[in-house]
């Protein structure tokens, strides 16, 4: 057998010249009939071989006893059998120099010890062959163009299944099937969709980056489940960017719960979803919240570009229904994408046009405008005017009973300076249909219409770092607050100043403090991260006698609330002048996206709250801002009320500080300022209290040192 080495992963995983179905029924009923029928049906041309030791043929087509006895060397082999005989099979594939491999079975790395050792073993039987896995427990690899319908997947027994330039990738396989027939309902067709199962080789983003080369393929969507592999994705993000191919996604976990807490509140405010949407947001990717906007989507992304701020973007909406109209006002403005309505010289030029309407957030032509040169003239003005993003256009009745009216002069400014969507009140597929194969983006319901423009109009240019660090969490060490501060003050936030006593001296040095009083008495430990709850913090210490005092009542406290925590000693820091706002600005490295900075409300009930943004990091002093404008609580340091106005300016410094840690320690698991004080406007920021966590390397500082920094 001859194999030639001129193929691409992209052509084996797509565009097989010939594939081998191992483990191949004759049954009709099972499963692992399904990929010969379908590639039989939808006319694929290349050669199919079907692999089955125990017949001679297969569906009344020769079966083949085995890889070796083929006629040539397959670009593609899907494996049907069970783990142990695929893993063989991957084997012989290498020894065969077979690239590409397919994998349907299940138990392997999601099965526990057992099955992680099972798979070990099938990714060690692929890289001494040099065999590319999809798989395991992948449904198929499809493509649609070629009739190339290598799957399991029942929803292609389908007849009159469209084509399109959406590549579909996938962590679950059902949902493939489930998109397939959602698309094929609204006339959307596919040049692609791929089960990625359980990513023991070729990972998703590793996969669709292999495919951006091929001409065929416009824009992306992908199901996740998880975001494994997030590096693959990252370079996925910036490769599609460049090749100016947009990506929207469905990320499974919009809950409330946390991933694993870890020391800090900043471990409990960065969710795993929450840490999911900033990843996703930094790679430029268009998150969606419903599973029809993910095809409906990618057409819109393709004409609008990144525009970068869903809440400072201007959508206009025009209409031949008010109320529906409404509909989708409202749902826009749940997402944080607000209407803005025409100016009074566009109102002037639709009237000199014989299209008047009333001055209103929305141009409604009413039923009686709904003429087709009434709609292309009102839309044309609309998309000329420079004042809108996006012009959406709410179709009343004529989009079911008259499409020839307004539908069809929708279409006809499917080109326009300013892009166009439209959405049909009634339920009209045709009406869809005819805008999608015009090149206007068209959606069925108002909620997955608001969702994908509140998506597409809130995509950026990816940010997210190909690579991240990567320090070892386990055995990571908590520094204490002396050693905490003294870390940030180095990346250059101000603390606090302070000195450090010895349990045993307090009595002694308590009335030479260098000290200004009032004081606050903390204990320090590193094995006291929330001092707070312990008792562990007295403020407002008077005198030297206080301090005694002070020293007294927190030793019983956190004997009482931690007994096995030692104290390093206490730490008397001078009362900070009040700010204008306490925040809380927090750093961590996830485990599956790297580091990333957080914003919040500041003090002991910021967790209960959670009014709270994050971002990958670094960020520059740009994103810092946006951040502080997504935090509600922050708006008091804009003069809330007459109030003072905070300095904004030192707050995003300090974030962009603390975000450098990305860069400057990588060995930092986890640093938090809690609360970091925000002072009046030119007067800066200073940090109360500060939490490190950083990969154990050697011997920390001394704890029974003085703490500089202005207060």
């Amino acid at each position: 057998m001859l194999q030639q080495l001129d193929r691409t992963l992209a052509d084996n995983l797509l565009r097989p010249r010939s594939v081998a179905i191992v483990g191949a029924s004759d049954d009709r009923t099972k499963t692992t009939a399904r990929p010969l029928q379908f590639l039989r049906a939808a006319g694929f041309e290349g050669a199919v071989y079907p692999v089955n030791p125990s017949r001679d043929t297969v569906l009344g087509e020769r079966a083949w006893p085995s890889l070796d006895a083929l006629p040539e060397v397959p670009d593609h082999v899907y494996v049907l059998t069970n783990a142990e005989p695929a893993i063989a099979t991957v084997r012989e594939c290498g020894r065969l120099g077979v690239p590409m491999v397919t994998i349907l079975a299940s138990g392997f790395g999601e099965e526990g010890h057992e099955g992680e050792e099972r798979q070990a073993r099938l990714q060690a039987a692929a890289r001494e062959g040099g065999v590319r896995l999809v798989g395991p427990s992948s449904l198929g690899v499809t493509n649609p163009r070629t009739g190339m319908l290598l799957t399991a997947n029942a929803a292609f027994a389908e007849e009159g299944l469209p084509e399109g330039d959406v590549f579909v990738a996938s962590q679950s396989g059902s949902v493939i099937g489930a998109l397939l027939s959602r698309g094929k309902t609204r006339g959307l067709g596919f040049a692609g969709l791929v089960s990625v199962g359980g990513e023991a080789d070729l990972s998703i983003g590793e996969l669709c980056e292999a495919t951006l080369d091929d001409p065929g393929i416009g824009s992306y969507a992908l199901f996740l489940e998880s975001l494994q592999h997030s590096t693959d994705l990252a370079s996925f993000a910036h490769a599609a960017h460049a090749a100016g191919k947009p990506v929207a996604v469905y990320k499974l976990g919009r809950s409330e719960e946390a991933a694993a807490l870890s020391v800090s509140h900043t471990g409990a405010l960065a969710g795993a979803d929450a840490e999911s949407d900033a990843f996703l947001a930094a790679c430029g990717f268009a998150r969606v919240d419903h599973l029809e906007a993910l095809i409906e989507a990618p057409p819109l992304l393709a004409r609008l570009g990144a525009v970068g701020n869903r809440s400072t973007a201007r959508v206009g909406i025009i209409t031949t229904t008010g109320g529906g109209a409404a509909v989708v006002v409202d749902q826009l403005a749940t997402r944080g994408v607000s209407v803005v309505a025409p100016s009074s010289a566009t109102l002037q030029a639709m009237t000199d046009a014989g299209c008047p309407v009333a001055p209103s957030l929305i141009v409604d032509l009413t039923l009686a405008g709904a003429k087709h040169e009434l709609v292309r003239s009102a839309v044309s003005i609309m998309q000329d005017s420079g004042e809108f993003d996006l012009v959406l256009f709410v179709i009343g009745s004529s989009a079911r009973s008259n499409p020839e009216l307004a539908v069809r002069a929708i279409a006809e400014c499917a080109d326009g300076a300013t892009p166009v969507a439209a959405f049909a009140l009634p339920d009209a597929l045709a009406t869809l249909e005819l805008l999608h194969h015009s090149g206007v983006p068209a959606f069925r319901t108002p909620e997955a219409c608001a969702d994908a423009v509140a998506a597409a109009l809130g995509r950026r240019a990816p940010t997210v770092a190909r690579t991240w660090p990567t320090p070892e969490a386990d055995g990571a060490v908590v520094l204490n607050e002396v050693d905490s501060g003294r870390l940030l003050q180095e990346q250059g936030v101000p603390v606090v100043p302070g000195v450090v006593i010895g349990l045993d001296e307090v009595a002694q040095v308590a009335g030479s403090l260098p000290v200004t009083f009032p004081v606050a008495v903390k204990a320090l430990s590193a094995n006291l991260p929330h001092k707070s709850d312990a008792g562990g913090v007295v403020l407002g210490v008077a005198d030297a006698d206080g301090v005694v005092a002070a020293v007294d009542a927190i030793v019983a406290a956190v004997r009482e609330h931690a007994g096995e925590v030692e104290l390093d000693g206490v730490l008397v820091q001078e009362m900070a002048t009040p700010g204008v706002v306490d925040t809380l600005v927090g750093y961590r490295v996830s485990p599956s996206v790297g580091p990333v900075v957080v914003l919040a409300a500041g003090g002991v009930l910021t967790e209960l709250y959670k009014d709270s943004t994050m971002r990958l990091a670094p960020v520059d002093e740009a994103e810092a801002l946006a951040m502080i404008g997504e935090v509600r609580a922050l708006g008091q340091l804009h003069g809330f009320r007459g109030g003072p106005r905070g300095d904004v300016e030192a707050l995003a410094a300090a974030i962009v500080a603390v975000s450098r840690l990305a860069v400057d320690r990588p060995d930092v698991v986890e640093a938090e300022m809690n609360p970091l004080s925000v002072r009046t406007e030119g007067q800066g920021v200073v940090a109360l209290d500060a939490l490190v966590r950083v990969a154990a390397q050697g011997e920390q500082s001394s704890p029974s040192s003085s703490l500089s920094g202005t207060s």
